[in-house]
């Protein structure tokens, strides 16, 4: 590249000039509107779980076992509106309201693998399937062995 020779900027900002200025174009914290999104989405998500456990016990399943059910059936919901690609747009709007229910636990799951499947079932779902969930699974399972081998131990 030859050589060039740049002009001076035609604008001298002092580091005093340039903070007021800076803070009148940086866009203004949204906190309040994200935690009320989150709370309203979560809230959202975690009514519908308690309306399926409903269903299930107005079905004959004993409490427990409703939830259980419910923890599936909610998951599976939030695995198929990842395929759809409609979860997304729940997390776009509601944040970290669509993260922490199981239903976000899915989403990460299946995430990876609908950006992979052009890659093919092995080499792409395969083995991109738990690219995010994966640590959280190892580390729970190591964990609740652990203390299982603590509980029986003391008991």
């Amino acid at each position: 590249m030859a050589k060039q020779s740049l002009r001076k900027p035609t604008i001298a900002v002092t580091p005093e000039q340039y903070k007021p200025l800076a803070q009148q174009f940086t866009p203004k914290p949204t906190i309040v509107k994200n935690v009320v999104r989150a709370f309203a989405v979560g809230g959202i998500i975690c009514a519908i779980g308690q309306v399926i456990i409903n269903l299930y016990v107005t079905f004959g399943l004993a409490r427990i076992e409703a939830s259980t059910a419910a923890t599936a059936t909610m998951i599976f919901i939030g695995a198929f509106l990842t395929g759809l690609g409609i979860y997304d747009e729940i997390g776009k709007f509601g944040g970290a309201g669509s993260i922490v229910p199981v239903t976000g636990f899915a989403n990460s799951i299946v995430s990876p693998a609908m950006e992979y499947k052009r890659e093919g079932y092995v080499l792409g779902v395969g083995a991109k399937l738990f690219t995010v969930a994966g640590p959280v699974l190892v580390y729970g399972v190591a964990t609740s062995i652990v203390i299982g081998i603590a509980y029986f131990l003391l008991h």
